[in-house]
């Protein structure tokens, strides 16, 4: 029988280590807050938000919440965000999407600044994934703020295979999904740790041929138990992302994990997974960007460079050579 990677114990050790860093910035006089953007009444931001809340109580992390009807206008939505945006108390924004209808989401979810975007919501957020800016190779993010910060739930994927010890660098990993919110991030984050990574989707030619192939395996293209014992292998690695609803109501991931779990080595369950994670995430992903706001406050501001003298202006030794037009040309560049 396979490992079972429970997502409670990667949050439980994720938690006590956010919980600490909490008291030191609330130490250094800094709570870490979460500012929750929620359009509408839909019950399952409702309910996420409620689960977000909880995990933030329980690590120490401040929350506000900001709810506007469904019917709210463009305008009063961005400013809204520029409210967001321009509150230093506010080190994290989770804005809930889909936006309604009449919204054009991409313009109000590209207000948000990448720094306080801690669920990777931006195309600048997007960026630093797909450029490997936005965080180092343990997970955190790099000292450049404004590279924001991946997706949740990628990086619960990541959190579970370094909680559980599952060496990346080197090994064959499949992601078997190509969206920009699951698949996508996570196959460039699996490649940031050195694994050779293949994206398939639903319609890859010899899609199980070249699933049972993996080493690690990302389930994450939103079937119910798409993935079964024909895609599968002895020693195998599978972290199902997949939340789907059964016809008689029941949670199920996009792996057949009564089909997998005789075959492969390790698998996260569904439910109990990479969901419960993603709250950790994000938790960890707002004292992140406490941190680099704390830090960024105590940095000694930056003094221009003196001007040279008359003297040495005059001097044509001191002068600069004429730029080549390559030069001109990467100045702009």
């Amino acid at each position: 029988m396979a490992s079972i990677l429970r997502g409670t114990d990667v949050a439980d050790a994720l938690n006590a280590r956010v919980a600490a860093e909490v008291e030191a910035l609330k130490a250094q006089g800094v709570t870490p807050t979460l500012a929750i953007l929620r359009v509408g009444e839909r019950g399952q931001d409702i309910s996420y938000e409620r689960g977000a809340t909880k995990r933030a109580e329980k690590v120490g992390v401040a929350v506000q919440n900001l709810v506007v009807p469904e019917e709210v206008t463009q305008d009063v939505l961005l400013a809204a965000v520029d409210q967001l945006n321009a509150d230093a108390r506010i080190h994290g924004v989770l804005m809930f999407r889909p936006l309604p209808g009449h919204i054009d989401e991409d313009v109000v979810r590209n207000r948000l600044l990448p720094e306080k975007d801690i669920d990777g919501i931006t195309d600048a957020s997007a960026v630093g994934v797909f450029t490997g800016a936005g965080a180092g190779a343990d997970g955190r993010q790099s000292a450049n703020r404004s590279s924001g910060f991946a997706p949740c739930t990628p990086q619960a994927c990541m959190e579970i295979l370094e909680h559980f010890g599952i060496e990346v660098k080197g090994r064959q990993a499949v992601v078997v999904g190509r969206s920009l919110v699951v698949g996508k991030p996570v196959a460039m984050m699996l490649l940031d740790r050195h694994a050779t990574v293949t994206i398939c989707h639903s319609r890859t030619k010899n899609l199980p041929d070249l699933v049972s192939r993996a080493e690690i395996v990302i389930a994450c293209v939103g079937r119910a138990k798409m993935v079964t014992a024909a895609y599968l292998s002895p020693g195998q690695v599978v972290v199902d992302v997949g939340i789907n609803v059964t016809e008689q109501g029941n949670l199920v991931g996009d792996v057949d994990f009564e089909a997998a779990s005789g075959i492969v080595d390790a698998i996260t369950p569904v439910p109990g997974g990479v969901g419960t994670v993603t709250t950790s995430v994000l938790m960890k992903h707002v004292v992140e960007a406490a941190q680099a706001a704390q830090a960024a406050s105590l940095a000694p501001a930056a003094h221009p460079a003196p001007a040279a003298s008359s003297v040495q202006a005059a001097n044509p030794a001191n002068a600069a050579s004429p730029a080549s037009p390559a030069q001109a040309a990467g100045s702009v560049l």
